[in-house]
């Protein structure tokens, strides 16, 4: 394939965009990490209790609805049109269970549970909420505001045509790193509240009724293997082995992410890891040949469903997109991406590449798995 798949256009936006925005979240929120430390912020420490550090998507399926009057857990996946991990967002210091299930066998809450913010939610939900004009406005510094009005008015052209209930972001990936299916009993967007959506929520909504369709085919076709799986760790793979520690170098992802694919991966017959040469600690994997059926079948669905796609929502529709996705090119991408010094991210290896598809894990929510 000579030209990058859709897919992939619209993950390196969204992944780029979604960096950006948790670089100046964590610069600006009193916060606390694992491997990073703390920053409390001017004048807040002390104050409050500094929730662990978390991405976008948290706000996205979680925080956005989560108010002092209370949310059920029914009703918030209702309103966010998918799950989000409500354990972690408790033990990491954002909401409160009524009743509470801190210290319990069995984590999950019931569906009538009762969600309400923590202090550090609160601080949470106000730097979150003022982020997104933030991060678009520099987008249009850096892009030019022609080029995002553009790239904003083509996804909306497709988005309002879809009819199933998708998100506002990319939902947290279930086994085998496959996306979650819309829920029956949750609505659909209205053209109204479309219109509202901020640049990013417009980028997920494409990726994932994209995401959703590939799974489809694939699942159609016999190995059921996801559109994460496939476009981040199959395609770096081939029948030369490639050393473990190179794919999140190649892939864009973390090793945290690259480790889960790969016991999966390799538990199904599609992938083997194996020691580089005898008596080697260095690890490789190579794809098996049931695994180059899966590479093939990935490469078909990307181009099917474009096709099904421009035949479905319009040949002009679907050109429009691409052609928009033109000037948000990688090396663009990966440019505004520089963290702050006080930002994670400071402290790790620069990526070099951006995923073709997110790696949304139940760890947090980071784009790239982290």
């Amino acid at each position: 394939m000579d030209e990058l798949p859709l897919s992939a256009l619209l993950s390196q936006a969204l992944v780029a965009f979604t960096i950006e925005f948790d670089n100046e979240a964590e610069h600006r929120m009193p916060h606390s990490t694992t491997d990073y430390g703390s920053n409390y912020g001017a004048g807040a420490a002390g104050t409050l209790r500094a929730p662990w550090l978390a991405s976008m998507v948290m706000w996205w399926n979680c925080m956005r609805f989560v108010n002092d009057g209370g949310v059920t857990v029914r009703e918030l996946a209702r309103l966010a049109r998918t799950a989000t991990n409500l354990d972690g967002m408790r033990r990491w210091g954002y909401i409160r269970i009524s009743p509470d299930t801190a210290g319990k066998a069995k984590k999950t809450p019931r569906p009538d549970a009762v969600l309400r913010p923590t202090a550090g939610g609160r601080m949470a939900q106000e730097v979150w909420r003022a982020l997104f004009d933030v991060i678009e406005k520099r987008w249009e510094e850096r892009f030019g505001k022609d080029e995002v009005q553009r790239l904003r008015a083509a996804l909306r052209a497709l988005v309002v045509q879809f009819d199933e209930a998708l998100p506002d972001c990319m939902p947290i990936l279930h086994y085998g790193l496959a996306m979650q299916k819309p829920d029956a009993a949750w609505p659909a967007a209205t053209k109204a509240e479309t219109a509202k959506l901020p640049l990013v929520a417009l980028l997920a909504r494409v990726l994932v009724a994209f995401a959703l369709e590939f799974e489809r085919g694939s699942f159609e076709r016999g190995p059921g293997v996801s559109l994460a799986l496939s476009a981040n760790v199959v395609r770096v793979l081939g029948e030369d082995p490639v050393r473990v520690r190179d794919l999140p170098m190649l892939s864009g992802v973390s090793k945290e992410a690259i480790a889960m694919a790969l016991t999966f991966l390799e538990k199904r017959g599609y992938v083997e890891v194996q020691p580089e040469s005898a008596g080697s600690r260095v690890k490789a994997a190579v794809l098996t040949a049931k695994g180059q059926i899966v590479r093939k079948i990935y490469d078909e669905l990307l181009t099917t469903i474009e096709a099904r796609w421009r035949s479905r929502f319009g040949e002009d529709v679907v050109r429009a997109l691409r052609e928009a996705l033109q000037p948000f090119n990688e090396s663009r991408l990966l440019e505004g991406m520089k963290p702050n010094a006080d930002n994670w991210r400071a402290a790790v290896k620069k990526p070099e590449v951006l995923p073709h598809y997110p790696m949304v894990l139940h760890r947090g929510g980071y784009p790239d798995g982290s």
